[in-house]
């Protein structure tokens, strides 16, 4: 249920989901994520490898020494009583027809992160839920970074003045999973060799959209993207395969470097880059700037106005100092997780992110990550596909909240 409901459902002790999709995320997320919470009983699994759903299985009952229902079809698993809610983690064009169903279903949603093939099902998503008001959140589990919450925490106490603009993105060098999705029964082989966009835009635009009010005052206006050539699987296949392997040669259309320029209506700018077929060290390249200061994922520091000016030149010396602020700006959600023991993948973002949504599913309250966020964070992908088909042209956002982003009472649930 998001911001925007005020229905509010029946408390309710223990959550019977049923988990959609166990490859890679998944079977990251069932066992260091989802089994953990004692509330959460996993009463059925999905996959449409009859392999990866009996694996799914069998972790349960390692687990949990329960057998979960055991199904190909997730159509089959959201007809079953016995499952109350769903979470997500299939291919990422399964997400939102799967989502749609489930809300159709009438079983409170999860859905793992992506980009939108089309605008439409942006709207889809949208529509649906305000016809069925089946509650939906998106997994976006970077908002619940420990340094992306910590500055969160430091703008909101306007330590960094007025933001005026933000960088961030997807720098991860994947092509051993790209070049080996044969192998790997991967989906994001089909997207490279088919598409070019901004394909996985939300890791670092869903903190940044938090952070910009994004929705809830303000929101995106337009975007314009561009794309390097392709070159990177060429070299790394041409090495790990051989000149023979047809892949080797084949036509990528997926750009090694994508470049996306989003402008807001409260007049701030948001760069964002995927950067996944070049070799690279990973990196969210997480940067806020306003007018009293800025911090930098790359050396992980902070730099205010009046404080640091004399090293501008000199700054190699002040790198790491974002450690130097952590007392007194850590946020309330890692201080509390720190003090309790931090679980879950992914440094502890998973076990945070699929915690907040037990809990609002349980006690009704509203998703802190909602359809809104979900539609206007995964249309970039679309939109940018448009962008860069059009030379770099400019392309409007729409407005999933339809005007409704201006009203004093539209607020976000908190993180």
């Amino acid at each position: 249920m998001d911001a925007k409901n005020t229905d509010v459902q029946n408390q309710k002790d223990t959550l019977r989901v049923g988990l959609i999709g166990y490859g890679a995320r998944g079977s990251d997320l069932l066992p260091n994520a989802i089994l953990p919470i004692p509330q959460v009983q996993v009463t059925a699994v999905c996959d449409v490898y009859e392999d990866r759903a009996q694996a799914a299985a069998q972790k349960v009952q390692e687990l949990r020494g329960v057998s979960p229902a055991v199904y190909l079809d997730y159509r089959e698993l959201l007809a079953d009583s016995q499952v109350d809610a769903v979470i997500i983690s299939a291919s990422w064009e399964a997400h939102t027809p799967i989502a749609l169903a489930a809300m159709e279903a009438g079983k409170i949603v999860a859905s793992e992160v992506g980009g939108a093939l089309t605008l439409e099902e942006c709207w889809e998503l949208v529509h649906t839920y305000e016809r069925t008001r089946t509650p939906i959140m998106f997994l976006e589990n970077c908002c619940y970074g420990r340094n992306e919450l910590m500055i969160l925490n430091m703008v909101r106490q306007g330590l960094f003045g007025e933001i005026v603009h933000c960088q961030g993105g997807y720098r991860h060098d994947l092509r051993d999973e790209v070049s080996y999705g044969r192998e790997n029964r991967h989906y994001r082989l089909n997207h490279y060799l088919h598409r070019c966009c901004e394909n996985y835009p939300t890791h670092e635009l869903g903190p940044i959209a938090k952070i910009l009010n994004i929705n809830h005052g303000n929101r995106m206006l337009t975007l314009s993207s561009v794309a390097s050539c392709a070159k990177g699987l060429h070299t790394y296949l041409a090495r790990e395969k051989g000149d023979g392997y047809d892949l080797t040669h084949a036509d990528w259309k997926q750009g090694d470097v994508v470049t996306t320029t989003i402008r807001c209506a409260g007049g701030q700018t948001i760069v964002l880059t995927l950067d996944t077929t070049l070799p690279r060290y990973y990196s969210r390249g997480f940067h806020i700037q306003g007018t009293l200061g800025m911090y930098e994922e790359e050396n992980q520091s902070i730099f205010l106005d009046g404080v640091h000016n004399e090293d501008d030149f000199n700054w190699r010396k002040q790198w790491g100092n974002l450690d130097q602020y952590r007392e007194q700006y850590e946020h309330p959600i890692w201080k509390e997780f720190l003090n309790s023991g931090v679980t879950g993948g992914h440094g502890g973002m998973d076990g945070l992110v699929i915690g907040a949504f037990v809990r609002c599913a349980l006690s009704g309250a509203s998703m802190p990550i909602d359809v809104y966020d979900m539609a206007a964070w995964m249309s970039i992908t679309a939109l940018s596909e448009a962008s860069i088909a059009k030379g770099g042209a400019p392309v409007e956002i729409p407005d999933f909240t339809s005007g409704r982003w201006v009203l004093p009472d539209w607020k976000a649930a908190e993180l």
